[in-house]
């Protein structure tokens, strides 16, 4: 019974960041859906909503007062990452953020090498990036259904893994950044469609507090 009360719990929190109470802003959001989150109910929740940023940043969550203080501090990040890379896409998600790269911004088409102009945009993340210095950040990357499943799977690994490697470059340490590929198994937009397997083609930056930032905003949250 209590397992199932806490599946209820995470999938309805889930329900309303999906859906947006239109009264409630992202930090709001963010401390009530992290009250009963975890990384395995992240997970369940991110691949039965069909998103997979989704379910890890609710894996990440705090939640609570502690979660507020998080939020407040990823609002004014999300806002400076839309300001510094226009050619990516910004969302604030419960604690964290979610920043979204089509491939065509970073890669020649099935191509896993970083493009001129894909540093130029990465560069411009990296330098918000660095300002912030208490984040994680997962790379997750994803193809649209065309071609072989495992092809499909080690060009998204290959994708992530070659985003990792030139932040690592520029300064991000290593310790900050995951990889994950997910392949044609997630997509987001609509394969029938060329547009919407364009947009499928995608490079996905997670950003969640790290533990400094959550032992920071608990102390914060308790004055």
């Amino acid at each position: 019974m209590k397992k199932l009360r806490m599946c209820l719990i995470m999938i309805l929190s889930a329900i309303m960041i999906l859906s947006g109470c239109a009264s409630w802003n992202k930090t709001q959001k963010g401390a009530v859906i992290g009250t009963a989150a975890g990384g395995g109910m992240g997970a369940v929740i991110g691949k039965v909503a069909g998103n997979t940023a989704l379910g890890a940043i609710i894996g990440a969550a705090v939640g609570g007062a502690t979660g507020a203080v998080i939020g407040h501090k990823m609002d004014k990040q999300a806002e400076e990452i839309k300001k510094t890379v226009p050619d990516a896409k910004v969302e604030r998600v419960g604690e964290g953020i979610v920043v979204e790269f089509s491939s065509n911004v970073l890669f020649a088409f099935d191509k896993s090498a970083l493009s001129s102009d894909a540093k130029t945009n990465l560069n411009k993340l990296v330098t918000v990036l660095n300002s912030y210095p208490d984040t994680d950040i997962e790379l997750q990357g994803h193809t649209d259904s065309k071609g072989s499943e495992s092809y499909n799977q080690t060009l998204s690994e290959r994708r992530a893994g070659a985003v990792s490697v030139y932040l690592s470059g520029q300064g991000i340490t290593s310790g900050r950044v995951t990889t994950k590929g997910f392949g044609e198994s997630a997509p987001k937009y609509d394969n029938n469609t060329e547009t919407g397997r364009t947009k499928n083609r995608r490079v996905e930056f997670l950003i969640t507090a790290n533990e400094k930032m959550k032992s920071d905003a608990e102390k914060a949250a308790v004055k």
